[in-house]
């Protein structure tokens, strides 16, 4: 695709832009900044969508006594036992005990602040769950 052709169609990205390669008049590629691009603006915003449902249900899991706020703050972060347990220095086993709610309740402050820097939320936050699902690049969809 030609630098003059390269899309501009506004999207998630907002007021930002990204990196496209493109060909300039000489042939050569170069890159060339574009605010987005329809299918993949669409593609974007289904996956915001899927993320929204995720935190339905996993706020329906918390509600039902299934599951801790930890597990709300992992989804929102996109975030699984493995990765939230290499971030946090802890085993896995140690991570899905804490997305119980009983175990939850019984952190201690240390890892209480330890899940609060890696969310970056505050202790009280973790503690509570938000009222609304306010992610970054949410467009118009909900929150």
């Amino acid at each position: 695709m030609r630098k003059e052709d390269v899309p501009q169609d506004s999207g998630v990205l907002e007021d930002n832009s990204v990196v496209a390669y493109a060909l300039d008049d000489d042939g050569k590629y170069c890159l060339a900044a574009t605010s987005g691009w329809n299918p993949v603006n669409e593609a974007n915003q289904m996956a915001w969508e899927d993320i929204h449902r995720q935190l339905d249900e996993v706020r329906d899991a918390i509600a039902a006594g299934k599951k801790s706020i930890l597990a709300y703050y992992m989804t929102r972060a996109q975030m699984d036992v493995a990765l939230l347990a290499g971030y946090a220095g802890l085993s896995r086993w140690r991570v899905r005990r804490h997305l119980r709610p009983g175990s939850f309740q019984k952190l201690g402050v240390e890892q209480q602040n330890n899940y609060a820097r890696l969310f970056n939320i505050s202790v009280q936050q973790l503690s509570e769950l938000p009222v609304d699902d306010a992610l970054p690049m949410d467009g118009d969809s909900k929150g």
